[in-house]
């Protein structure tokens, strides 16, 4: 039967370690779920981070603004961005 996770070897720095343990410890939880669960976190972090930036991108592109020095000028002349046509949540 084949295994349905995979295993890995993780250097942490000491207090970094210690701090994990505390928590697994007060979450009665395992090294590994403790990880699994840092890894989901980060992942969905990260998914949400890139899709805000594109999105943003996407925004500023279509007002004409693609480099710094276009965000620079707007800032410097005082011009609204169009913070009414980004979507609000």
């Amino acid at each position: 039967m084949a295994r349905s996770s995979v295993q890995m070897t993780v250097s942490l720095p000491p207090g970094l370690y210690k701090r994990a343990m505390q928590v697994a410890k007060e979450e009665f939880r395992s090294k590994s779920d403790l990880v699994r669960e840092a890894l989901r976190m980060y992942v969905s972090r990260n998914k949400m981070v890139h899709q805000a930036r594109r999105q943003l991108s996407q925004n500023l592109r279509t007002r004409g603004i693609g480099t710094l020095e276009d965000i620079e000028r707007f800032v410097d002349g005082g011009q609204d961005l169009g913070a009414a046509s980004c979507p609000q949540h």
